[in-house]
């Protein structure tokens, strides 16, 4: 273990208990609190604040492999402690309007951030926000034992805290814990008054980070955000949009027997990460869990049919099986490291989808022309 961080006065002794029997000593950070959940790491040396919040971490345990975490602090008003949002609602730095994790494990924890923007330390975000975290462990030792073993159920237990156990982090369906529930159009800034000239978006949002939003309306359309279990046979667009989300996407029964029948509305589709998995089970494919998933800004995956290699953002636990997949589809696109399918196509409609994050935030964004993509094959259609 680690010498105590002496500018951690309030730091209680902390341990990061595994499935597996396996413990790794630290100090609390943020809330005192004991927690579980699903024990998974990101290889990004960047954007804890934007990885904290990203829907589809929720339910888990986050390890950071980067070393050190809280040096530029984070982005909120320094009076209120929140995040700041813009005139519809949308935060402006973060990927939704909370801490999304269960818990938070890095090597080395930053107590006096320095950026002009930080309006907390990254422990007072978490306590604020009620989520514990430890640092000073192995996280290298800890990432190995992860990529050998798997991601596992795990719990930070915090000396003086309530006991957990394993089992109390298990979240049944985590997309129906983020996913809003409620129906709501979002328009280019500026173009209030313009609703009915532009291209509707429909966005099935199981957890959308909010910069597709962002990038959604950067291209002059009208979103319309609908729940992950929303009936749309009566809603009118020009493009539908599969959002991302946490989760096993086989949970999404009702969000896959939407794609289904949207298929034969013949407008374009287009998901992302836990979208691209819905996609293929609605075509008729399947799905499987992988080890220890990808998550972080540096996977890097290969066009189909070209020697193109891009690199990307990613999140996610589940894959789709390539042997699965109907006649009719074809991969599009496949991971560099371990040649996992990340995003496939249909050959006969205007159906696509990649399992990584084009809109990805901070970064990078070397594919967000995927984006561009979409948006130029609905307005063809119009």
């Amino acid at each position: 273990m680690k010498k105590r961080d002496p500018s951690v006065r309030t730091a209680r002794p902390a341990r990061l208990v595994l499935e597996d029997g396996s413990e790794y000593a630290g100090w609390s950070l943020g809330k005192a609190r004991s927690q579980a959940g699903e024990v998974v790491f990101t290889t990004g040396m960047t954007g804890y604040p934007q990885s904290l919040t990203d829907p589809s971490f929720r339910g888990q345990i986050l390890v950071s492999t980067y070393p050190l975490a809280g040096n530029y602090g984070v982005p909120l008003h320094k009076k209120t402690g929140d995040p700041f949002l813009d005139e519809q609602g949308i935060p402006v730095d973060l990927e939704s309007d909370r801490i999304q994790v269960s818990g938070f494990v890095v090597a080395e924890a930053c107590e006096e951030p320095s950026h002009f923007a930080s309006g907390a330390s990254l422990s007072a975000w978490l306590e604020k926000s009620n989520v514990p975290g430890i640092y000073g462990i192995d996280t290298r030792a800890l990432t190995c034992r992860l990529r050998e073993q798997g991601v596992m159920q795990g719990k930070i237990l915090v000396e003086g805290s309530r006991e957990v156990t394993l089992d109390s982090g298990i979240v049944p369906h985590p997309v129906a814990e983020v996913s809003p529930m409620e129906i709501k159009t979002f328009v280019p800034k500026g173009d209030h008054n313009r609703r009915g000239k532009m291209p509707r978006i429909l966005l099935i949002n199981c957890g959308a980070k909010a910069n597709i939003l962002r990038c959604l309306l950067a291209r002059n359309v009208e979103v319309l955000q609908v729940p992950w279990n929303q009936d749309i046979s009566g809603i009118g667009y020009d493009g539908l949009f599969l959002s991302n989300g946490p989760g096993d996407p086989k949970a999404c029964s009702k969000t896959i027997a939407t794609v289904r029948h949207a298929f034969d509305r013949r407008k374009p589709i287009f998901g992302i990460c836990l979208g691209n998995q819905i996609m293929a089970l609605a075509a008729g494919g399947d799905t499987y869990k992988l080890p220890y998933g990808h998550r972080g800004q540096n996977q890097p995956c290969i066009e189909a049919g070209t020697k193109r290699c891009y690199i990307t953002s990613q999140n996610h636990g589940y894959a789709v099986r390539e042997e699965t997949l109907p006649k009719s589809w074809e991969p599009w696109f496949i991971n560099a490291n371990d040649g996992t399918i990340e995003g496939i196509r249909s050959v006969a409609g205007p159906f696509s989808a990649v399992q990584f994050h084009p809109e990805g935030c901070p970064g990078p964004r070397d594919t967000e022309f995927l984006i561009d993509r979409f948006i130029g094959q609905v307005t063809a259609g119009l």
